[in-house]
């Protein structure tokens, strides 16, 4: 059998005296996630009780609902799609659908970690380039002529069609990003400090959508965020009394944790109830944000049961520019999830995700962003910071709840008057919401910092400015959208996208100073980081990341071993620890390991 192997490409540095000198003052951090596992309820492979799962699962879908309403309703009009139109309703309940179908593909055979896939904003800004190419530009519309349906749909239907290539295109690249294990090779070189902006910067830049979110009412936002205190911190050793009934033991009492699994929905029921009450009696004045009545007309326009299928805007057409600003936006939504994925796994306390389950994960996000291309979605898909930080709050890490909550959005996707009920949850309360959950996505990010060493002026230069111009430079570029100029408008597009992106920015920037300034490795924390990291290669926990059922198989065949994306791929990585594509073969005769 023919296997691709590659030439050694990097000797890590020896541990050597340094691990066992080190050894002593490092055993309290041996496994940091332990003290993270303790606080967490249901972990990554427990099942609750189906009825908790669902109420637990529709928390989630609560949560991703806002950013995938949004999404439509901002390329809606450059889509040349009038605010009347049903196909608004459409793209939203399109989009619904198939986050349904990308959240079970990656919670079961990608990382299987318990992440919801939701629409992509890194998608946004290079399909609205797109867009705002001459040829795509919305014609003007004469206010005194009424077109119909049919008409309307002859206009903006080509620019969905070029869209649907653009991500299409897009998301082969991605795909082949996992499956040739890229971006499991790149891992040799992330380190802590290059890890720490990353995450951070996922939802760090976000304030800004939060701040305009809760700006709406902050009063009402203001509120929100007390409930979520209240319910998610204080409150959340307060477990309430409950009486059941076995035919073994009769009747028994209990005591079930309330808020500590339920803050989120808690929160929703009380503020939303009492912006509605406030609305139903005109304490808030017409066109208020807080109204719940605001966005009724979506409730209206949408229908009672439709299922969307793939081409039912026509069939996608594909440009090279296209495709290739789509591929800027792409790139940006893997280094996004990468970070997501540590993010959530260290959230869930769970191990950090083995190369192979990062290798899986990017395709199977590659793949499912391909089924949003067919769908005509718009957008493509990639992991949602907004649900990742639920699991911070409820400490709720179920694997089986975000599986019920992929179901439940597969459901609504189809019951466009159910989804529509909860399109009027008013901004604030979202607003409020956000607040409280982008900064634990944040937070976490930031507590990788104790792998390293802080007292180190080295580590300190490297973290502050990673950060800073992880925020300044994407900040500049998008007050100046015409300042890259290399004589190439593709060229432009693409280094503007990048450059866009924060996590993008911050965290290369992290990576090439971590990597170039002179430092030991127990200052920039390897030594713990690499320790860590082997002991989550042959913890017990690993299992969270095999694939189910087909393990066995997978072993018995010497060819899955070659692939990045099986789980096999990562077992014979102790002999050959130092090269990027691990690739073995037993040689009985001998008795040996060795390249196939």
């Amino acid at each position: 059998m023919f296997c691709p192997t590659f030439q050694l490409l990097r000797q890590r540095p020896s541990m050597g005296d340094a691990s066992e000198t080190s050894g002593n003052r490092n055993e309290d951090i041996i496994n940091t996630t332990d003290s993270l596992s303790k606080d967490i309820d249901y972990k990554i492979d427990d099942i609750p009780p189906w009825y908790v799962s669902l109420i637990l699962s529709f928390q989630h879908y609560l949560m991703m609902l806002g950013g995938t309403v949004s999404y439509p309703y901002l390329i809606s009009p450059h889509l040349c799609i009038p605010n009347d139109d049903p196909t608004r309703g459409y793209l939203i309940s399109t989009t619904l659908f198939v986050s349904g179908i990308g959240t079970l593909l990656q919670t079961t055979l990608g990382t299987r970690l318990p992440i919801v896939q939701g629409s992509s904003m890194a998608f946004l800004v290079p399909l609205l380039t797109i867009l705002q190419l001459p040829e795509w530009k919305c014609p003007e519309r004469n206010s005194n002529i009424s077109l119909t349906l049919d008409e309307t749909a002859e206009i903006w239907m080509p620019r969905m069609r070029e869209v649907q290539g653009a991500i299409i295109g897009a998301s082969v690249f991605e795909m082949l990003i996992g499956m040739t294990g890229l971006i499991g090779f790149l891992l040799n070189w992330i380190t802590p400090l290059a890890i720490v902006p990353t995450i951070s910067l996922v939802t760090l830049p976000l304030f800004a959508e939060a701040a305009h979110s809760a700006s709406r009412h902050w009063g009402i936002a203001a509120l929100t965020i007390a409930f979520m205190i209240l319910f998610s911190q204080c409150l959340r050793d307060v477990t309430i009394p409950y009486f059941k009934y076995s035919s073994r033991k009769g009747w028994t009492a209990g005591r079930f944790p309330l808020f500590k699994l339920f803050p989120i929905l808690l929160t929703l029921i009380l503020s939303w109830s009492l912006c509605g009450i406030l609305t139903a009696t005109n304490v808030f004045q017409e066109g208020s944000p807080a109204r719940t009545d605001t966005l009724l007309s979506v409730l209206d326009n949408s229908p009672w049961f439709r299922v969307p299928y793939p081409g039912q805007f026509g069939l996608p057409t594909f440009t090279i520019a296209a495709v290739l600003g789509a591929i800027a936006g792409s790139f940006a939504s893997v280094v996004e999830s990468v970070g997501d994925y540590y993010a959530c796994a260290r959230l869930s306390g769970a191990d950090s995700p083995p190369k192979h389950a990062i290798n899986r994960g990017i395709f199977v996000e590659g793949f499912c962003c391909m089924i949003a291309g067919f769908f005509g979605t718009a957008c493509g898909l990639t992991s949602f910071s907004e649900n990742i930080g639920a699991i911070g709050i409820t400490k709720v890490a179920s694997r089986r709840v975000i599986q019920y909550g992929g179901l439940i959005m597969v459901l609504f996707g189809m019951l466009g008057k159910f989804g529509g009920v909860f399109v009027t949850i008013p901004q604030p309360i979202l607003g409020g919401i956000f607040c409280i959950m982008f900064s634990m996505v944040t937070a976490i990010g930031l507590s990788t910092l104790h792998f390293i060493d802080l007292n180190s002026s080295r580590n300190l230069f490297v973290l502050g400015f990673s950060l800073f111009m992880g925020l300044c430079i994407p900040s500049w570029i998008q007050s100046n959208p015409g300042a890259i100029q290399t004589g190439s408008k593709i060229m432009d597009q693409t280094i503007t996208i990048l450059l866009r992106t924060n996590m993008l920015v911050g965290g290369f920037i992290g990576f090439f100073l971590d990597n170039i300034i002179p430092g030991t490795d127990e200052e920039r924390g390897l030594l713990k980081w690499r320790k860590q990291t082997r002991s989550s290669s042959t913890s017990s926990k690993k299992s969270s990341y095999e694939l189910p059922h087909i393990k066995k198989f997978l072993e018995r065949h010497s060819f899955f071993r070659c692939l990045p994306i099986s789980p096999s791929y990562e077992e014979g990585s102790i002999q050959t620890k130092f090269l990027p594509i691990k690739c073995l073969k037993r040689n009985k005769s001998t008795n040996s390991t060795e390249m196939c």
